[in-house]
């Protein structure tokens, strides 16, 4: 048995822990720079508010419904998500971190431990609303994709609250059917409007469709889909978790840069973003894209974008941040006002399978990268950085509606008055 345990709008909903002034409030939260809507919270959506939409084009209407408005704390998410995910890990042995606000729980011979899956998961929602106030919803089902769609039933689905278990024909076909087949895991926008045209337009009718006859029209994932949407275990626990193949880090600025230097500073600080998240997955960078750019709306277009290879694969910060001092020189040019840049590590491999060079001397100094990365989690991120990623980030993103971090910040620890 499969579970997925998702928190409701995550974004709004960890907005809502520190400050019970807004709970019963519709809110929204904004992407970088505060331009578009990224969540949403049920009261809110409740208004008509759509999300992925510019923020200037509804800001009379959030004025009129006097929505709440926050600028994205991706401080407070990320600690609130890691406070979740260890209450979710005690539920089980075997647990996958799917996303920010996403875990993927296996459960292998549970069956004479867990009796009603419906009542564990109620289990599962009181301990995490206890101990950290975010609502979430859970799914149980027979394989990883089945999981995610009682997920689906029981947060966006009437009748579930909270708890959707997908064990039988019955309860499958009750929930595959009251779902749009875009609504299912795997399938995208222009897979669903293909499905559409051949008539099928809900998951009920999807998991009817022959799985061979599917691939020969579509893709073997698609058939993968079909026959999990029937209880036949196509993804394995392992591809389930598989890490990524590729990490990117990217963002437009708070306001246009100008200088080499700053340009720089920002490059290598999402060379460490990235070298973050690459020893966290336990792989290594084989090649690394680092790239820049005017706003696509400016008169004069300016792009650039290198891929750097490394002779040894690393997971190196030092050796990403040389990476951008090698190729600064390129990408810069004066008289642009850079509007976004970012580095990605486009080829990633396994720590565990690299083959040593004999005669190249390993830079990857593994235990400088632990000691770094141990510092920067226990007292909080850039505790410990660079000298090259700046003091002074003009070029930070704005976020006029940022909400107080109250984890990560001495100055913004909750006072409580008795």
């Amino acid at each position: 048995m499969y579970a997925l345990v998702d928190a409701v709008s995550f974004y709004a909903s960890a907005e809502k822990v520190f400050d019970p002034s807004i709970r019963n409030k519709p809110v929204v939260v904004l992407t970088n720079n505060d331009g578009c809507i990224c969540a949403v919270c049920p009261l809110a959506r409740r208004l008509g508010i759509p999300k992925f939409i510019p923020y200037f084009q509804v800001k009379a209407l959030l004025e009129k419904h006097s929505v709440v408005i926050r600028s994205s704390n991706y401080e407070l998410y990320a600690d609130l998500s890691e406070r979740m995910m260890n209450v979710i890990g005690r539920f089980c042995d075997n647990q996958y971190i799917y996303s920010i606000d996403e875990s993927f729980l296996y459960f292998d011979h549970y069956e004479s431990c867990i009796k009603d899956w419906h009542e564990y998961g109620k289990q599962i929602r009181k301990a995490i609303w206890k101990e950290t106030r975010l609502p979430v919803g859970v799914g149980f089902g027979d394989t990883a994709t089945l999981s995610k769609a009682a997920n689906h039933a029981a947060k966006k689905l009437s009748g579930f609250n909270g708890v959707a278990v997908i064990n039988s024909k019955t309860s499958r076909d009750e929930i595959l059917g009251r779902m749009n087949v875009d609504d299912i895991w795997g399938i995208g926008r222009k897979i669903a409007k293909r499905l559409r045209l051949e008539g099928i337009s809900t998951a009920a009718q999807l998991a009817e469709q022959d799985a061979k006859h599917i691939r020969k029209q579509f893709s073997v994932v698609t058939e993968r889909t079909v026959n999990e949407l029937n209880g036949i275990n196509c993804l394995s626990w392992d591809e389930v978790k598989s890490p990524k193949k590729e990490i990117f880090s990217t963002r437009s600025f708070g306001q246009r840069i100008t200088t080499k230097d700053e340009l720089r500073s920002a490059l290598v600080t999402h060379a460490a973003i990235v070298g973050r998240k690459v020893r966290r997955q336990n792989s290594l960078i084989k090649k690394l894209m680092i790239f820049a750019s005017s706003s696509p709306h400016d008169d004069l277009y300016y792009k650039q974008a290198i891929a750097y290879p490394f002779i040894l694969a690393t997971e190196n910060t030092c050796e990403m941040a040389n990476a951008v001092n090698q190729v600064i020189d390129t990408i810069y040019q004066a008289g642009i006002p850079f509007y976004r840049c970012g580095v990605g590590a486009i080829e990633l491999t396994s720590k565990m399978f690299i083959q040593p060079d004999l005669f190249m001397p390993d830079h990857t100094n593994s235990n400088v990268m632990k000691c770094l990365d141990n510092i920067n989690h226990r007292y909080g991120d850039s505790t410990l950085k660079l000298a090259a990623e700046g003091q002074h980030e003009r070029w930070q993103m704005r976020r006029a509606f940022l909400s107080p971090q109250y984890t990560s910040q001495w100055r913004d620890i909750p006072k409580i008055q008795c």
